[in-house]
């Protein structure tokens, strides 16, 4: 059955896309939720006026976007977490806490599943993420996950080199 949108489904056809579909998809699901209509004249007619509509809309997010990423910035966020020895982190660094802190600089909420942030951060150190703040309009932003006293890194590195034992082969105690 060839339908019409009305709707943009996620990950799948927008508003004003005509497609072919299943009988049963159609019948049961789309047309009964009014997400999608028959491909008449008149349905035709109705889902090119939502699609203008819904560019326009889209058009105002972007703007909205831009505007929101000059605000950010380029300079990174500083994240602190309680670290142990090793430089691993006692919890996480999740898309909440990046959300939160870009609130923080910018005054604007971000919703936490606009970061795109594949699993949370266990260690410290410095990370770039991706933030879509609209379908069209996204950022890159720089996250430097540090220990509570500052440290980062380089820090750690330091503190393993120095516990390390030597590696000449010399025993320090029996010395001639």
């Amino acid at each position: 059955m060839k339908v019409v949108f009305l709707e943009t489904i996620p990950n799948g056809p927008r508003v004003g896309d005509v497609k072919d579909v299943k009988n049963g998809y159609a019948r049961n699901y789309l047309l009964p939720r009014g997400m999608a209509l028959p491909a008449t004249a008149a349905a035709l007619e109705r889902a090119q006026a939502a699609m203008r509509r819904e560019e326009r809309r889209q058009a105002a997010l972007d703007t909205d976007a831009a505007r929101l990423v000059e605000r950010i910035g380029t300079e990174p966020f500083v994240l602190r977490a309680r670290v142990g020895e090793t430089g691993r982190l006692y919890g996480s660094v999740t898309a909440a806490d990046i959300a939160e802190a870009i609130d923080e600089r910018t005054g604007a909420e971000i919703d936490r599943r606009t970061i795109e942030l594949g699993e949370p951060i266990r260690q410290v150190g410095d990370y770039t993420i991706h933030v879509r703040l609209s379908r069209n309009v996204g950022a890159d932003v720089q996250v430097q996950v540090r220990g509570e006293n500052g440290e980062g890194p380089a820090t750690f590195a330091q503190a393993t080199l120095a516990e390390a034992p030597d590696e000449s082969g010399e025993d320090e105690l029996n010395e001639p």
